[in-house]
């Protein structure tokens, strides 16, 4: 069984930087797509960043304004999923959820409207103040 563990949230000011981690357990050969998604206050979450097997890297639909802000990244030796975020903004506030799922990231971000992801962590808050 696959279990998911964040960890790096916090509250910065517009224009910091944080750096959120996954330590990942368990069999992960049938999970094609590691990756995160948020969930602000009273919106619908949203998928943001996710990999591949072979480390392909898909952003979410709803996320041009992370790109060039954001990169996941893996480090296998440790287990463990990044996502570096940058320049943050007020708007990147949510609750931020490492996630797998055996589809592939685009599916598995779009299927986010209507189902679980098939293993989810209980998720690390980030805060922007302007």
């Amino acid at each position: 069984q696959v279990q998911l563990l964040e960890s790096g949230g916090g509250s910065v000011q517009a224009g910091g930087s944080l750096k959120l981690s996954c330590l990942v357990s368990g069999k992960t050969d049938s999970l094609d797509c590691m990756g995160w998604f948020r969930q602000a206050p009273g919106k619908e979450r949203l998928g943001v960043a996710g990999m591949n097997s072979v480390g392909s890297v898909t952003y979410g639909d709803y996320m041009d304004s992370v790109k060039g802000r954001f990169t996941i990244s893996a480090d296998k030796s440790k287990n463990t999923l990044y996502l570096q975020m940058s320049n943050l903004k007020p708007e990147d506030t949510a609750k931020y959820h490492c996630a797998a799922d055996p589809m592939d990231c685009t599916t598995a971000f779009r299927a986010l409207a209507y189902r679980d992801l098939e293993v989810s962590g209980q998720g690390t808050y980030v805060s922007v103040s302007s």
